[in-house]
This record gives structure tokens, C-alpha cells and sequence, in this order.
């Protein structure tokens, strides 16, 4: 959980959070366990 959050906190400071949200929220739509495997995959 806590590298999810330096993330966003990283990805907030480059302006690409609310593209990253778009994408979170299509893939939290399709289930839970592809999301989380896909930010893993990264």
C-alpha cells in the first residue's frame, strides 16, 4: 500500500495523475485483481 501512495504522490508532482486516474478507474471497472496485477507488472 505505501508504494502505491509514493507513486501517486510522484505522479501528482508531474501532472500525469488525472491520465492515471482515467486509467485506474477503466481497470477497477474490469475487477480488482487485474488492477492490482497490472500496477505490479510495471
Amino acid at each position: 500500500m505505501l508504494g502505491k501512495l509514493k507513486k501517486r504522490k510522484r505522479l501528482r508532482k508531474h501532472g500525469f495523475l488525472s491520465r492515471a486516474a482515467a486509467v485506474l478507474n477503466r481497470r477497477r471497472s474490469k475487477g480488482r485483481k487485474q488492477l492490482t496485477v497490472s500496477i505490479h507488472s510495471k
